[in-house]
Parts: structure tokens; C-alpha cells; sequence
């Protein structure tokens, strides 16, 4: 795929790993940009920071766990415009232990991480192929959707979700001009890990450059499934052998050890 002086849309890029999607699609790729997120003046920054590069960006505010949000972004999205890419990356978390998470909170996890991804991808993919570029989505999931996390259990049944359903989507799409690019990266310096439950993980969690990096490569390529990092390569890989209960053992322990740490009770 090659961005230069077209658009693509990118969800979530008021920070984090999002902004750096932005940023790297402006700067290194010459793309056009939509943005969106639900803090407007992040994204105006944003704007602000990239349209000197000599691209254009169009900022889109709406709460991707809200569904007419959702249609509404869209809509405004691809208004008089033809996306060539899109980077579906609005997410949430709950760290901590499951009966701490409220069940409207999971419910807004849910629509965030899940249900929205499907509607954006469903509506996306259609409008991709109706025009002679095609194009190319990625859907960032994580690698908890392949090693399922304690105390992350609800965020990690969401990617697991998303992975199941973005590979199995990649190979329908397999003679059409779109592709679709499952994103499985490991933890994230992002403000959604910088609470004190994550500060003795730190040493485990990549820069965001580095991994946006990584997933604009994957997606250009219109690789199917991409995990980024040799480490966590080898471990997802290694995940597949070592017996299911000593692995969970060992991550449930590394966790829980970090809650404890901060402060978190049962």
C-alpha cells in the first residue's frame, strides 16, 4: 500500500498509540488524514502539529462505545472523500479484578472494543471496495487475545474477539483489492497503561513509536495477522506449547503481583 496524498482514518488519535499512528502516516507517508477521538482540542493539536507537513487533516470527534457516535463518525468520515485506509484503533481496558469492573463499564467496553470495530470494518470495507483504489484497514487487537491475561480478563475476551474476527475476515477478503491487517502487539507506553497498577510493568511495555512503526509496516505489506517484537513473537509461539495452566500460572502471578504493589486489594 502506498498512503502518499491519500486519506486514511484513524480512530483513537488523541494519544497514545493512535497519535502515533497520525503522526507517522503524515510525516513518513505523505497520508491525508480524518482523526478521531472524543477530546476535540487534542485532535485540533493535533491538526495543528501535522497540516505544516503539507497534508491535509479533518478532525471528527464522537465516543466510539456510543453506536450513533459510531454512525456518525463514519458518515462524516467518508464524506465526499474516498478512504484508502483505516487505522480502527478507540480501545479500553480494566486492570485490576474482574468483580472490581462495574457491568455498565464492561458493556462500554464491549460496543467500544468490539461491537464499533465490527460496524467500522463492515461499513469501511464495503466503501473501499466500491471504489477502484481499494484500500486497507487494520484492526489493532492485542497479543491478550492470544494469551488470554488474569486481571485483564474481559479486555483480553474483547481481542480475542477481535483477532478471531479480523483473520477470518482477511482471508474472505483474500482477490479483493482490500485488505484487512490484524495488529496483536504487547503492552504499550500509552496514557492507558500510565496508572500506578502498571508501574512495576513498565519495563514490559514498548514505546509507542516503535509499535506504530511496526503496524503501519504490517498494514502497507496487507499482512494478515502481525505481532510485533521478536519477544513477543517467541512468545506467542511459545504459548502454543507450554501447558495451558503454567503459563496462565505465570502471568496471573506477574499481575497480580503488580496490583498488589499498588495498592489494589481483593
Amino acid at each position: 500500500m502506498d498512503f502518499r496524498g491519500k486519506w486514511v482514518f484513524v480512530t483513537g488519535a488523541s494519544a497514545g498509540l493512535g497519535r502515533e499512528f497520525a503522526r507517522q502516516l503524515a510525516v513518513d507517508h505523505g497520508a491525508n488524514l480524518v482523526i478521531s477521538a472524543r477530546r476535540l482540542q487534542k485532535l485540533e493539536e493535533l491538526k495543528a502539529e501535522l497540516e505544516p507537513k503539507g497534508v491535509q487533516v479533518v478532525c471528527v470527534t464522537g465516543d466510539m462505545s456510543k453506536r450513533d457516535d459510531v454512525d456518525r463518525v463514519i458518515q462524516e468520515a467518508t464524506a465526499g472523500r474516498h478512504l484508502y485506509g483505516a487505522v480502527l484503533n478507540a480501545g479500553a481496558t480494566h486492570f485490576g479484578h474482574h468483580h472490581h469492573l462495574p457491568w455498565d463499564d464492561f458493556l462500554s467496553m464491549l460496543q467500544l472494543n468490539v461491537t464499533s470495530n465490527v460496524r467500522m470494518a463492515t461499513e469501511l470495507v464495503a466503501h473501499m471496495k466500491g471504489h477502484r483504489l481499494g484500500g486497507g484497514l487494520m484492526l489493532v487487537s492485542s497479543m491478550s487475545g492470544m494469551m488470554p491475561v488474569p486481571y485483564q480478563s474481559a479486555y483480553s475476551g474483547t481481542k480475542a474477539f477481535l483477532n478471531s474476527f479480523g483473520t477470518a475476515l482477511a482471508h474472505e477478503l483474500e482477490g479483493h483489492p482490500v485488505s484487512l491487517t490484524v495488529f496483536a502487539p504487547g503492552g504499550i507506553q500509552t496514557e492507558m497503561t500510565a496508572g500506578e497498577k502498571f508501574s512495576t510493568l513498565t519495563k514490559w511495555l514498548a514505546p509507542a513509536d516503535v509499535t506504530a512503526r511496526a503496524g503501519l509496516k504490517a498494514m502497507r505489506r496487507r499482512e494478515r495477522l502481525a505481532v510485533p517484537g521478536f519477544l513477543n513473537q517467541l512468545g506467542a509461539f511459545t504459548f502454543r506449547f507450554v501447558p495451558r495452566r503454567f503459563a496462565m500460572g505465570q502471568l496471573a502471578s506477574t499481575y497480580r503481583k503488580a496490583l498488589l504493589d499498588s495498592g489494589v486489594k481483593e
